[in-house]
């Protein structure tokens, strides 16, 4: 199974929009999607409707919005970071506030990055493709450094 990227948002019209990004960008990772702070804590935590990890894997990585109900994206990933389990899942803030408070208080947690969310579809794409480039491809292969030694028979020892 493919791993999964959580998104923890809010609002519908960004749900949309991320997913129209996501098949423009050529991501082909399920999206898993939930809509508050504490749903995403019980997503992460693998309790209540999300007991079911085949149905509900844990994410290779998370997009945080700041601005949720019951527990703000900052609570989610403060609460992240403290889990031994899951502490070290990369974490992407993606919000549409560009205030320097909130920048420095994700980067005092431990946010892998911060990201405004552009107003245009376009350099929405744009920016997906990016993160999709730096998080979900995987490393390029090591080169094979081994030298091809030919083997020794009884005849030629």
């Amino acid at each position: 199974m493919q791993p999964c990227i959580l998104y923890i948002e809010d609002n519908q019209n960004d749900i949309l929009f991320l997913e129209f990004a996501f098949k423009e960008a050529g991501i082909s990772h399920p999206l898993k999607v939930v809509r508050n702070g504490q749903r995403a804590l019980e997503y992460l935590s693998g309790t209540g409707p999300f007991a079911d990890r085949e149905w509900n894997p844990l994410p290779c990585l998370i997009l945080l919005d700041i601005n949720l109900p019951e527990k703000s994206g900052f609570e989610v990933l403060e609460w992240i970071r403290q889990q031994p389990g899951i502490k070290s899942l990369p974490v992407l803030m993606l919000t549409a506030s560009s205030h320097p408070k909130d920048i420095e208080r994700t980067r005092r947690l431990a946010a892998n990055d911060y990201v405004v969310k552009p107003l245009g579809f376009a350099e929405f794409v744009q920016l997906i493709k990016t993160m999709r480039d730096r998080w979900l491809m995987p490393p390029p292969a090591a080169p094979n450094r081994t030298k091809h030694v030919p083997a020794r028979t009884m005849l030629n020892a």
